[in-house]
């Protein structure tokens, strides 16, 4: 006569037989299917050499995104003073901009046929933004410093657009510029305004009337 514990091993068993197909297979390890670097081309009438290119120029618009996306999000955190609640909305509504420009840009190199950068790592090697210290800054430090990226950011899509033109990649071309370059622009104004140096609650008359003011 069979025990009680033979009988539930007997039961766990039947239990296990036939779930095989639905266990996760752990531990899998093989050679990547397509390294950083090289095109997997795809039917979208562009030459391997103009897909290639523009990836090239686009992973450095991406990781130099991804540095300011983060970058207000760091100032978002931090920021203090009395513009406290309007800069801390203004540099979340930045920072969600930002996110929505990265998977923008790193669909775009996929749809090239490359390999768009994401690990922090590779990000950190790859940009060209000012890395800011660890600590706490005063707001116009952290807004200096957000209109400085944006301008580095600016420049570069220029230049990559033009080439991306240049070379009959429209697709590209219509990202530097409607999205990328149009959303940078526009939050520099709204950053800008923030430093500018007028009274708070009175006006100055003397700097009204002071010639070349």
């Amino acid at each position: 006569m069979a025990s009680r514990g033979d009988k539930r091993g007997a039961t766990y068993n039947q239990l296990e037989s036939g779930a095989e197909r639905s266990r996760p297979i752990l531990h899998q390890n093989a050679r990547e299917i397509q390294p950083y670097g090289k095109i997997a081309k795809l039917p979208i009438a562009l030459d391997e050499k103009v897909c290639a290119a523009s990836a090239e120029n686009l992973n450095q618009i991406l990781a130099d995104t991804i540095t300011l996306r983060d970058l207000y999000k760091k100032h978002h955190w931090q920021v203090a003073g009395h513009t406290f609640y309007q800069l801390h909305l203004l540099f979340d509504k930045h920072h969600n901009e930002q996110g929505e420009l990265v998977d923008t840009i790193a669909e775009r190199i996929q749809s090239l046929g490359a390999i768009s950068l994401a690990m922090a790592a590779d990000i950190a090697e790859t940009t060209i933004i000012p890395r800011p210290p660890r600590g706490r800054e005063e707001a116009p430090v952290q807004i200096s410093r957000l209109l400085e990226a944006h301008e580095i950011l600016l420049k570069e899509a220029r230049t990559m657009a033009r080439q991306a033109d240049e070379a009959g990649d429209d697709g590209t071309n219509d990202l530097l510029v409607s999205q990328v370059i149009r959303t940078n622009e526009l939050q520099v104004w709204f950053l800008s305004e923030h430093v500018v140096d007028v009274p708070l609650v009175r006006a100055d008359e003397a700097k009204a009337a002071s010639p070349g003011r």
